[in-house]
């Protein structure tokens, strides 16, 4: 955490590597950022492989459009509660133990999916799920926090967005292309298959990275007292939340697109899923753009405000285009809307993770369980509210994707205080 008196921005500047950080930082090869890149990459396998399916879920399961939803809801809300568990775990015992035991029970619990024979055990499972894929998120995010500070840091949340970013593309495409030749209970047991090549992948070529003598030897109590000390920090809680708003932005179109391109809009599900890969590619794009050009060049904070700048006029336009202020404007503009939206997140997800965790090294895991844990949290509770007026209006999603976003800047401008945040050279200028 900074001291007192010293600037988030200038706390951003890397040290130099003392010898025990430059052993890591050898260790952390191209295949360890693919296998951390795979972990970060559960979330939108979990999800998007399945979002061309929701409509045939709802027929074959013969439940609503909203209770279908509530099996998305039901991973987000597990990944959420599952970090809180995990990421103190992962501070006390080491990264490598907690990641592994949580990767077997995503895998048992994948497969068990597929065999559900009703809504209500879909959705149970599915909190199964998410609750064990919550290890792969939070600990990814902890071993970069363990190997890398500063600029360093949030280039290196760029480059695993590179690649946890390709899995929203290909996702929706595979499971499009595996409806084609069986029906959606194919899609878990492709599911289950990437779990056990992760696992094995991680068995044999991740190394751990918390030293014995990092770790934390307390129990429950103090992990919990460490969480509070983490949350009293006043700018480390505003970029939490405002993290959490944005990343709802997005859970709101991931959890409606598949109603509003495919039952409002007409497309087939193969059409929704390269529409839902373009906007991947913009995230990717835009997420590069900040890793290689902007970061280093441009305060991460300045970064960060442009880009919810664009959620923002993103989902205002969407909210006017759904409404009908601008007549019936059809599937394109909603979709240009959505990629202008999706792109942006290239800019507020990895330098809120930044900001924050550049802010608690003495605490990677618990820090990264919250960021996590606040994101699922917000997101879960935004998915419902999206088809709260049936399935025959886009407007919900955009209402709310546009007060997350309003929630998002209100918190960033009113806790974290960027401007109280600029070196020296910013403020020569």
């Amino acid at each position: 955490m900074p001291e007192r008196g010293q600037t988030t921005e200038e706390h951003l500047i890397p040290k130099a590597a003392e010898p025990n950080d430059s052993a890591a930082l050898r260790r952390t090869g191209a295949l360890v950022t693919l296998v951390l890149g795979g972990l970060t990459a559960v979330p939108p396998l979990s999800m998007d492989m399945y979002l061309p399916a929701l409509p045939e879920v709802t027929d074959a399961l013969h439940a609503p459009a909203a209770t279908v939803q509530l099996t998305l809801t039901a991973c987000l809300m597990g990944m959420a509660l599952g970090q809180l568990v995990v990421g103190p775990m992962s501070d006390k015992w080491g990264r490598r133990r907690p990641l592994l035991i949580g990767l077997i029970v995503y895998i048992l619990a994948t497969a068990i999916c597929a065999f559900a024979p009703t809504a209500e055990l879909l959705i149970g499972f599915r909190l199964l799920q998410g609750l064990a894929g919550a290890a792969g998120i939070v600990i990814a995010r902890a071993v970069v926090r363990d190997l890398y500070d500063g600029v360093e840091m949030a280039r290196f949340f760029s480059t695993l967005m590179l690649i946890s970013g390709v899995a929203p593309i290909v996702a929706p495409l595979i499971g499009g292309q595996v409806l084609r030749f069986t029906d959606w209970r194919g899609i878990f047991v492709v599911l289950t298959a990437v779990g056990i090549a992760l696992t094995l992948l991680v068995w044999r070529r991740l190394p751990e990275t918390l030293a014995p003598e990092k770790r934390h030897s307390g129990g429950t109590v103090e992990a919990l007292r460490t969480m509070k000390s983490l949350l009293a920090d006043r700018v480390f809680t505003g970029y939490m939340i405002a993290g959490g708003f944005a990343f709802a932005a997005l859970f709101a179109y991931i959890s409606a697109s598949p109603f509003v391109i495919q039952e409002i809009y007409g497309a087939s599900p193969q059409t929704f899923s390269l529409l839902f890969g373009a906007n991947s590619v913009g995230l990717i794009v835009v997420g590069q753009i900040n890793g290689k050009i902007l970061v280093g060049r441009v305060s991460l904070n300045k970064a960060l405000a442009f880009g919810l700048t664009i959620i923002t006029v993103a989902a205002t336009a969407l909210l006017l285009m759904t409404t009908g202020v601008f007549g019936d404007v059809g599937l394109f503009p909603i979709a240009a809307g959505l990629f202008v939206l999706m792109s942006a997140m290239g800019l507020a997800m990895p330098n809120t993770q930044s900001l924050a965790l550049v802010r608690t090294p003495h605490a990677a895991g618990s820090a990264s369980a919250l960021l996590g844990t606040s994101s699922f949290l917000i997101g879960a509770v935004a998915s419902p509210l999206v088809g709260i007026a049936g399935e025959d209006t886009a407007v919900p999603m955009a209402v709310v994707q546009l007060v997350c976003a309003l929630a998002a800047i209100a918190c960033f401008v009113g806790l974290c205080r960027p401007w109280q945040h600029k070196t020296t050279e910013e403020a020569d200028h």
